[in-house]
């Protein structure tokens, strides 16, 4: 028997193994960059920018996350839900990659064994955070103490949005300036190529029918909108006719970090009751911004995205304490126009949307961002030099800006009791405004009540002279709920119950039952009917003492809520 020396043998063992890239489907990797998140604001910018890198160009993405921030909690969790592929902060200073690419800046990324290309994760720098900077004079991104390491640039590049932003790091560390370069906004050019998709996403919002949308924008800290004003939220859903507006609230993913989504919730409960739809803060903010006719906002960055999209800004908050007294953000914060939250809301919303002018703060933006269509070109050209002496190609054609996903905000059940106010002019055309109810911050009615069926408050349930069952689906039929609730409810003058999206059973006091439905014009769709709306409708032409004796709801009616109507035909039931 012959014996086959040690080492022989494990040289056989190795060779018979085979190489990693066995097990590759497409060819192996030329380049490795590694994703730097430090927050959730600057987890979802860096895996946006990250985009910009095609597997297809020989490209292996990796992600980490930079500890030590008093908002990082859960990132890691978040990044693997993504389906990226996630390192721990010891693995990542261990490992060499040809790139990393941070949307937040931190003198510990010095650890890296990597070019360091740093972006905002706002629109631009404007904020002052003593605690990152040292000062209480230098914007957060364009600091000394953040930069610098023992007298070294610490990033390879620093991305900027703005010339001006170039010009104000000549003053604060005038050596990290030839790193600089001008990329423009990748996230607003995204916003700019999602107005196509306008439609849907306000649909996705409840602004249909009629309905317009407020979004609520606040970003976090005591000098935020609501840090300053937190009852801003219910006062708007409380002080606006349903049918005519509908409200979501976009927060700073700070905010959520810190308070965690169960006391965001907790604390916008009776808000969400009376209808406020909540954006969650990985995605959807940008849709919002398409989405909407007013923003009520502050000094944070999708306030001014919001600017340069040409909606309408009322400021409830401006943040001029905390900000950098030469940045555009402070700017936008002397002169855009405000929001008073103690006054007439509904009118001041109006009144803004007759004067409001877009131009006035064009001059504002354009020192914010610059470059915009180009931005995901340039962006993706200087990353892309960085992997060249890997044998990187840049790809031929400019990145195309894929719209933003459709927003999925949190809500509630639709309120289920309403103030309501209202006329009938004569001629069969009734004006129906309402208002959610919300307990405990109610006080004095403004007309009458209405109710659905799943409503529990036993008052409103007994001042209520409309009750509607608004479900379809439901186990008694539409006749049989009828006859039980009037037997329930004999103080109402108004039952009604639905049918299916156009239909209404209805029974007037003293027993008459119709059947209502929406009329449609020719080349248009038949409209929905709402039980509660119709309800309140009949309720107010049945109270008319002008209404002619010789008018019947036989011969129709056209309910308006605000500029929106429709057309609603009666029928009795036929004799058989």
């Amino acid at each position: 028997m012959t014996l086959v020396p040690s080492k022989l043998r494990r040289r056989a063992i190795r060779s018979t193994r085979p190489d990693r890239s066995r097990w590759n489907t497409w060819e192996p990797p030329k380049a490795a960059v590694l994703g730097v998140a430090r927050t959730l604001t600057s987890a979802t910018r860096v895996l946006d920018i990250m985009r910009l890198l095609r597997a297809e160009d020989g490209i292996e993405k990796y992600y980490t996350v930079n500890p030590g921030s008093a908002f990082g909690d859960g990132l890691g969790e978040y990044l693997s839900a993504m389906g990226v592929r996630v390192l721990t902060w010891e693995e990542a200073t261990r490992r060499s990659f040809d790139l990393a690419v941070a949307c937040s800046v931190h003198p510990t990324m010095r650890r890296l064994d990597a070019p360091l290309m740093v972006l905002p994760h706002g629109a631009g720098y404007n904020r002052l955070v003593a605690e990152s900077t040292g000062d209480t004079e230098t914007p957060a991104g364009l600091s000394r103490r953040e930069l610098m390491w023992r007298g070294k640039v610490v990033p390879a590049a620093i991305g900027v949005s703005h010339q001006d932003q170039i010009d104000r790091l000549a003053e604060t560390c005038p050596e990290a300036v030839p790193y600089a370069v001008t990329v423009g906004d990748w996230c607003f050019q995204r916003i700019r190529a999602s107005m196509s998709r306008r439609d849907h996403y306000r649909a996705q919002l409840g602004a249909v029918n009629g309905r317009r949308l407020v979004v609520i924008h606040s970003t976090w800290s005591s000098h935020s909108l609501l840090g300053r004003h937190p009852g801003l939220p219910l006062r708007l859903v409380t002080s606006l006719p349903v049918d005519e507006f509908a409200v979501a609230a976009v927060f700073h993913p700070n905010v959520w970090a810190r308070h965690t989504p169960d006391g965001v919730f907790d604390r916008l409960g009776d808000a969400m009751d009376a209808g406020l739809m909540i954006i969650p803060p990985q995605e959807g903010w940008r849709a919002a911004v398409v989405a909407s006719d007013w923003v009520v906002g502050d000094h944070g960055s999708t306030s001014f995205y919001s600017a340069a999209a040409d909606r309408v800004i009322l400021l409830a908050a401006t943040g001029l304490d905390e900000l950098d007294p030469a940045s555009p953000a402070a700017a936008f914060g002397h002169r855009a126009p405000r929001l008073d939250p103690d006054g007439d809301v509904y009118a001041q919303l109006l009144d803004a949307e007759s004067h409001y002018d877009p131009e006035t703060l064009r001059a504002v933006v354009d020192r914010q961002l610059a470059s915009v269509d180009t931005s995901g070109a340039t962006t993706q050209d200087r990353m892309y030099a960085f992997l060249a002496p890997r044998g990187v190609r840049t790809p031929p054609h400019a990145p195309h800006p894929a719209p933003v996903p459709a927003p999925e905000p949190a809500r509630r059940t639709a309120p289920t009791a309403y103030d309501i106010t209202g006329a009938h002019d004569g001629t069969g055309t009734v004006e129906v405004r309402r208002w959610p109810l919300v307990a405990g911050d109610h006080t004095e009615a403004r007309g009458f009540y209405a109710v659905t069926d799943e409503e529990n408050h036993l008052l409103w349930r007994q001042a209520a002279e409309v009750v509607a069952r608004t479900g379809i689906e439901a186990e008694l039929p539409a006749a049989e709920w009828i006859d039980r609730e009037s037997r329930r409810s004999e103080h109402a003058n108004v039952l009604v119950a639905a049918l299916d999206a156009t239909r209404c059973l209805i029974r007037l006091r003293g027993g008459r039952e119709l059947e209502a439905r929406t009329e449609r014009e020719w080349g248009t769709r038949r409209p929905p009917l709402d039980a509660v709306v119709l309800g309140a409708a009949v309720n107010i032409w049945l109270t008319d003492t002008a209404r002619g004796g010789d008018k019947d709801l036989t011969d129709g009616l056209s309910v308006r809520t605000g500029d929106w109507r429709i057309h609603v035909m009666f029928s009795a039931r036929q004799n058989r």
